[in-house]
């Protein structure tokens, strides 16, 4: 993505498509993902492996961009987040979460995510 303002819809919209490889892609191969409070995941084999957790809730998610702070080849932002879907047990579940997000300008102009706290702001 060309600005890190875009993080928030690009990763929504393909969550909605269910495409793992197109979340997988916005993060920087090294990145740090906490999928739940209490545990970190490092690297894209392992975000891709707990995103696959929230995919299989077959669901839709919403995301508001509160804010993007730019510094030198770095980018702070934070989401307002919302996740409908359904839990192993058939019942409909909601999610909602404050998220902050760190995004490094990588050598080709591009931006990708190097640390994802979707609970860094609740």
């Amino acid at each position: 993505m060309s600005r890190p303002e875009e993080i928030h819809s690009r990763f929504a919209t393909a969550f909605n498509s269910g495409n793992v490889d197109a979340i997988v892609a916005l993060y920087d191969p090294e990145a740090t993902l906490v999928p739940q409070p209490g545990q970190v995941v490092k690297g894209r084999d392992a975000i891709r492996q707990a995103l696959l957790q929230f995919l299989a809730l077959k669901g839709t998610m919403q995301v508001k961009s509160i804010f993007t702070v730019h510094g030198p080849g770095v980018a702070l932002t934070r989401g307002q987040w919302k996740l409908n879907g359904t839990g192993p047990d058939g019942k409909p579940i909601e999610m909602t979460g404050q998220s902050v997000e760190v995004l490094r300008q990588q050598s080709n102009g591009e931006w990708l995510l190097i640390v994802d706290h979707p609970f860094g702001a609740d």
